[in-house]
């Protein structure tokens, strides 16, 4: 059988941090002491009050369809923490609930996208966002950007980027694979030229409240009704609460556009998992107070890695304001990314993603959501690994 496969799926590249985190894993299972710097997780549980608010609704039998768009509780839940976190007043009707952040970034770009659209996207970018692009049928525009600047895209970048096809802009910050962090005065500055040029913004701000040094972030669209016209924000609960297997993202929306994706939706996934909303619903409103144990613990591994990595020869690293990787720069070495990552799995036992999946071959991607007993391993072996190479 001579089996056709559509020119969307055969465009696509795999997702290379899923693949690394496969192979480490398998070589986990097959007795090899591999640590992993892959996985794009908190090592965290998720609490336990939001596992006992799941479970309760589980026993209590709600496992049926709910509305596609999330049910009203969790919708409301949402809205309020816009309106508490971030000043924004957006209608249960412009909230979505999804089946994960990504779902929520792939129902953005397929209700707003089209053929002949184009989407700009900085690079270092999250690897999915020109894959969904495409599957949309837009082109990608990728906007270059380097450790020098913190790998933020200037103003002069966007503005020269923008043409008449130009439909969405992506704003990610925190950043993931780079961790850098747009200042609000940068947020703003960025916004105002979409606005001024009409081009929608889905701000991808997942890793909101994961933050370091004092860094501040603030919604594009909080800045005027005219950046809030403009903008989508996509969000989730999977990196603040440790929920990435719960699949439940959420998105707000000008009203026009969340119909449009709820509609879009109503015809892929359905409903998130019903439960599992239930949970999402006790994250947003019940304690906080994991959140800083977190962040205390996250900021203590960045500070030990970002110095370890600066020591080691053929390496420099930039300090990640955000989310829990750094993204150190390997060119000294005289490796690519790719070449760098296979051989320090083969032969240090050590898994990392290589910058190419980000659009960035001179740089790793490394995630210090991991014990400091594994990040500590994990580093010596890569000095040791670089040592030999740079000599």
């Amino acid at each position: 059988m001579n089996y056709k496969i559509s020119k969307r799926a055969a465009s696509l590249a795999p997702s290379l941090t899923l693949a690394i985190d496969s192979k480490a894993k398998a070589m986990k299972a097959a007795g090899e002491d591999v640590v992993g710097f892959g996985a794009g997780e908190p090592d965290f549980d998720t609490p336990q009050h939001i596992k006992d608010a799941a479970a309760k609704a589980l026993a209590a039998g709600f496992t049926k369809y709910t509305p596609s768009a999330g049910i009203p509780e969790l919708r409301e839940a949402i809205a309020a923490k816009f309106k508490r976190e971030n000043g924004l007043t957006y209608k249960s009707s412009q909230i979505i609930v999804s089946c994960g952040g990504k779902h929520s970034c792939y129902n953005v770009i397929l209700a707003t996208c089209e053929e002949g659209d184009e989407v700009l996207i900085p690079a270092p970018y999250w690897l999915s966002y020109p894959e969904m692009v495409k599957l949309a049928g837009a082109k990608p525009v990728i906007l270059q950007t380097t450790d020098k600047t913190e790998f933020k895209v200037t103003p002069e970048q966007l503005r020269a980027a923008i043409t008449p096809n130009t439909r969405l802009f992506i704003l990610n910050s925190p950043s993931n694979p780079t961790g850098s962090v747009y200042t609000p005065e940068e947020t703003k500055e960025l916004g105002d030229i979409c606005v001024e040029k009409n081009v929608l913004i889905m701000s991808d701000e997942i890793y909101e409240h994961l933050l370091y040094d004092g860094a501040k972030v603030k919604s594009v669209a909080s800045f005027s009704p005219a950046h809030y016209d403009h903008t989508i924000i996509v969000h989730g609960l999977a990196k603040a609460y440790s929920m990435t297997g719960w699949r439940l993202g959420f998105l707000a929306a000008p009203e026009p556009i969340a119909k449009a994706i709820d509609a879009v939706q109503s015809h892929s996934t359905s409903n998130p998992t019903s439960f599992a909303q239930k949970g999402g619903v006790e994250a947003l409103n019940g304690p906080q107070d994991h959140l800083p144990v977190w962040l205390a613990e996250y900021d203590k591994r960045r500070r030990y890695a970002h110095a370890k990595l600066n020591s080691i020869p053929g390496l420099t690293c930039v300090n990640a304001k955000g989310a829990f990787y750094l993204f150190p720069n390997i060119s000294k070495t005289g490796l690519n990314s790719s070449e760098f990552c296979a051989k320090l799995l083969e032969q240090e036992k050590v898994a990392a993603v290589p910058g190419i999946a980000f659009g960035a071959d001179e740089y790793i991607r490394l995630s210090y959501a991991t014990s400091m007993a594994n990040i500590e391993k994990g580093l010596s072996r890569i000095e040791k690994f670089c040592k030999a190479l740079v000599k």
